[in-house]
C-alpha cells in the first residue's frame, strides 16, 4: 500500500500583505481537497513572515503575524532572520505565544533566561497511515545581531549533528525547515544523507519543480507569497520507504482571495493606525526630502547618528527617507511611512585611506543612483550620501559627474594611517556596496534601535 503525504509553505512574505489573502483561500482549497481524499497534509512557514516594514507588523511587534497564521490553520514554522534580530528580546520571547501552530528553531538559544515556551528543537508529527516525521528548523546565524538582543544561533551543521541520529531513531521520514539559504541546504544534502526533505528560504530563491542532490529534495518559493510551494511524498507501506518525491511552486498572484482574511487586514491595519497615530511632534513647517541633495532633514539625522554612537564621522544616504513631511501633527505611523526599514545604526573602523575611498566611491553615479533591493533597505534608491565630522570638496567635471577632491576633518586632510570610528547604517555593512565598510574587522551593531528611532529623536530635538 502506498500514502501520500503533501507540505504547502509559505517563505520570507515579509509582511507583505497583498497576496496573502490569496495564499489563505489556495491553502484553505487544497486542504479540503486532502481531507477529502484521507490524505495527510501540513502547512508551514519558513520564516521571515514578520517584516516591519508594514505597520500592522510594526504596531503588534509581529503578534498580528501569528494571528494570521493561525486563522488561515498553519500546522508547523520556524523563525527567520526578521523574527529572531528586528525584535527585541521579550518581543521575540513571547511572539508566538498565541500560535496555534508548533515552532522549531533547533539552533535558537536565550542568553538571558530559559528557553521561549513555543521553542522546540524538533517537532514530530504523524501522517493518517502512521508514518511518522520529524521536523526540524533551523535560521542562519547572524550572531552579531543576535547576541546583541541575547540570543545565540549554534551553528546549523553541529546543531544538525546533534538532533540527526536520534531524529533517525525516531522518524520514517526527515524534513528540515531552513532559513539559512540556497547554498546552505545544498551543502546540507550533501552532508546529511537521512534528511529527505529541505523546505527553504531566506535567500529569496524560486525553485519551480525543485532541486534534488543525494536524494534529499530540495524546494523553496521566493519571496512575498507571490508563489507558495506544495511537497507530495509517496511512502509505500510495504517497502517501509519513501518511493516518490515530487515538489512544484504555484504563481497565485491572480487567483481569488479570502474575503475574512481580507476583512481581518482591513481591521488590523485600522487598528494599527491607531495605536501609531500618537503625535510625536507638531511641525509648523513642511520638512522636505530630496534622494539627491542635501537637506536640513538629512544632515541632522546624520549628526545624530554621530553623537548618538559616539563617533569621529557619520555617513547616511538620502534615499532613506521616502517622503517629505507635512506641517502639522507628526506621528509615529509618518515616521515609520518615510523611515519603514529594518536598519539598525552600526559603526565601523576605517583608516583615513580607507575612509576617503569610501567617501569617493559614495559620489559616483553608480552607488547614488542605485535602486537597491535587500539588505534591510526598503526604499527606491540609494540616494547622495551625507556626511557628519567631514567636509567633502567636490567638482562638476565635464562629464557632468561630481567628483571628490579633498576630505578635511577640522580644516586638516584626513591621515591615511588613522583609525576613524565611522557611523552608517547597517546596510553597508553587507554584499559590496563599499566595501571598505563590509571588509571592516571592527564593526558594531546598535539593536534594538532602528535608524527610525533616531529620526524620531532628531524631529524632538531640532524640529519640534
Amino acid at each position: 500500500m502506498q500514502e501520500k503525504i503533501h507540505f504547502y509553505y509559505t517563505n520570507d512574505l515579509h509582511s507583505n500583505f497583498e497576496n496573502w489573502s490569496r495564499v489563505v483561500a489556495y491553502f484553505k482549497a487544497e486542504k479540503e481537497k486532502r481531507k477529502s481524499e484521507d490524505s495527510s497534509c501540513w502547512m508551514v512557514d519558513i520564516g521571515d513572515h514578520v517584516d516591519r516594514v508594514h505597520p500592522i507588523a510594526e504596531a503588534f511587534m509581529g503578534k498580528a503575524n501569528v494571528r494570521l497564521l493561525n486563522d488561515a490553520g498553519f500546522d508547523l514554522a520556524t523563525i527567520g532572520n526578521n523574527e529572531g534580530i528586528t525584535l527585541a528580546h521579550d518581543d521575540l520571547r513571547h511572539l508566538y505565544d498565541e500560535a496555534e501552530f508548533q515552532v522549531t528553531c533547533a539552533n535558537l538559544h536565550s542568553m538571558t533566561a530559559d528557553e521561549p515556551d513555543w521553542q522546540q528543537p524538533t517537532i514530530n508529527i504523524q501522517s493518517v497511515g502512521g508514518v511518522k516525521v520529524g521536523v526540524i528548523g533551523l535560521t542562519a546565524p547572524f550572531n552579531a545581531f543576535y547576541e546583541l538582543l541575547d540570543w545565540h544561533i549554534s551553528p546549523p551543521y553541529k546543531t544538525l549533528e546533534k538532533y540527526i541520529t536520534e531524529l533517525k531513531k525516531q522518524s520514517d521520514v526527515i524534513v528540515l525547515l531552513s532559513h539559512l539559504g540556497i547554498s546552505e541546504d545544498q551543502e546540507i544534502a550533501r552532508r546529511f544523507g537521512d534528511v529527505d526533505l529541505i523546505i527553504g528560504g531566506h535567500t529569496h530563491h524560486l525553485l519551480r519543480d525543485s532541486e534534488i542532490i543525494n536524494d534529499t529534495l530540495i524546494t523553496a518559493a521566493g519571496k512575498h507569497c507571490a508563489f507558495v510551494g506544495e511537497v507530495t511524498l509517496t511512502w509505500d507501506h510495504t517497502a517501509q520507504s519513501i518511493v516518490k518525491k515530487e515538489a512544484h511552486t504555484t504563481d497565485i498572484t491572480h487567483m481569488a482571495k479570502d474575503l475574512r482574511t481580507e476583512e481581518t487586514l482591513h481591521d488590523l491595519s485600522i487598528r494599527a493606525d491607531k495605536i501609531l497615530g500618537q503625535p510625536v511632534i507638531h511641525l509648523e513647517q513642511p520638512i522636505d526630502v530630496k534622494w539627491f541633495q542635501q537637506t536640513e532633514i538629512m544632515q541632522k539625522l546624520t549628526d545624530t547618528i554621530k553623537d548618538w554612537t559616539n563617533a569621529d564621522v557619520a555617513m547616511l544616504n538620502a534615499g532613506i527617507l521616502l517622503d517629505q513631511l507635512p506641517a502639522g501633527d507628526v506621528t509615529y505611523k509618518d515616521i515609520h511611512h518615510i523611515c519603514p526599514h529594518p536598519i539598525n545604526p552600526c559603526t565601523v573602523e576605517l583608516s583615513g585611506d580607507e575612509l576617503i575611498e569610501v567617501v569617493r566611491a559614495s559620489y559616483t553615479k553608480e552607488l547614488t543612483e542605485l535602486k537597491l533591493k535587500g539588505f534591510g533597505f526598503r526604499g527606491e534608491v540609494i540616494g547622495k550620501m551625507i556626511f557628519s565630522g567631514i567636509h567633502v570638496d567636490t567638482i562638476f567635471r565635464d562629464d557632468g559627474h561630481e567628483y571628490v577632491q579633498q576630505v578635511t576633518r577640522n580644516g586638516s586632510p584626513l591621515d591615511p594611517d588613522k583609525t576613524y570610528k565611522v557611523a552608517t547604517a547597517d546596510t553597508f555593512t553587507f554584499g559590496r556596496l563599499l566595501p571598505e565598510i563590509a571588509k571592516s574587522e571592527t564593526k558594531q551593531y546598535y539593536l534594538p534601535e532602528f535608524l527610525r528611532d533616531l529620526l524620531a529623536d532628531t524631529l524632538r530635538t531640532h524640529f519640534g
